[in-house]
């Protein structure tokens, strides 16, 4: 059913989220959402915390995240869904993702000292509910903190995205590995919010999608945070032509600087088919 409130996308304090895994079930419960995921980047930590609070909200829940990889030289996101979050090859291949974050961080604050910004490393890290998820986020926090700039855009703007002054590139998960993980856990996999891969040309953006499917891909965002109404549409006809079914979810991560917060989404166009019906089976359900 495209009616559904379904919000299978946000991030909660284990990543780079503001709030506990416990206050986004409560929140997407009072939000109306009728089935929740909570998908971290790069971590599953958090999905045990998810589960019970989701079981104490009366929420229908499905098991998360978010992989970092690379492709064409670009970072581009993985959403993993309805997954067995106990299996092995999984929870290794998110932990070697992971590792090369702290040694990223360092090289970050190193390249924003030399423009004047002293102390960045330690400032981010008051912001990490995880060390080991430290992230460009944690980095606009402290300096909207600090004054340097007015919000966590206005941050990525001037320091953070490619080519700026503490940009660095991380080499993160192959899109093979991301997909096979997902999938060889029982889950689903889905290109997370196709719309913000600004840098990709046309064909980059099909190649993208067809390597994706090749892999075992079966999933895109089309209704997500960061989409505008004609992305929806773009992105609509993409999942038809691709033979993908559609996700959707805020991407929430703050009350105060998420665009769009949780169950508060248009709903999927009706002529698509809805990601949750290819989970219907690995769906938890409130007792």
């Amino acid at each position: 059913m495209n009616i559904f409130n379904a919000d299978l996308h946000c991030h909660s304090t284990v990543s780079d989220g503001t709030l506990s895994p416990e206050a986004l079930a409560e929140r997407a419960r009072a939000n109306g959402v009728e089935l929740w995921a909570l998908t971290d980047h790069d971590e599953i930590g958090g999905q045990q915390r998810a589960r019970d609070a989701a079981r104490t909200q009366g929420l229908p829940h499905l098991t998360g995240v978010e992989i970092s990889v690379t492709f064409a030289g670009e970072t581009v996101h993985i959403v993993g869904l309805g997954f067995d979050d106990r299996n092995e090859a999984l929870r290794q291949g998110l932990a070697a993702t992971r590792g090369g974050r702290e040694e990223r961080a360092r090289e970050m604050a190193a390249e924003l000292l030399k423009v004047g910004i002293p102390g960045a490393f330690e400032g981010a890290l008051k912001y990490v509910g995880n060390p080991d998820l430290i992230s460009r986020t944690h980095f606009a926090r402290y300096l909207v903190e600090t004054g340097r700039c007015s919000d966590t855009n206005d941050v990525f703007r001037k320091y953070l995205a490619d080519g700026k002054p503490g940009y660095v590139p991380h080499r993160w998960a192959g899109l093979g590995d991301a997909v096979r993980w997902i999938t060889q856990a029982g889950g689903v996999a889905v290109i997370a919010h196709p719309g913000r891969y600004h840098r990709f040309t046309p064909t980059t953006e099909f190649a993208l999608f067809s390597e994706f499917k090749e892999h075992g891909g079966q999933g895109v965002e089309v209704v997500t945070g960061s989409h505008t109404t004609a992305e929806y549409g773009k992105y609509a006809a993409m999942a038809i032509e691709f033979d993908l079914a559609a996700s959707r979810g805020s991407d929430f991560h703050s009350p105060v600087e998420s665009r769009t917060d949780l169950g508060k989404l248009p709903r999927l166009p009706a002529q698509l088919t809805p990601v949750w019906e290819l989970l219907a089976e690995r769906i938890t359900h409130p007792a």
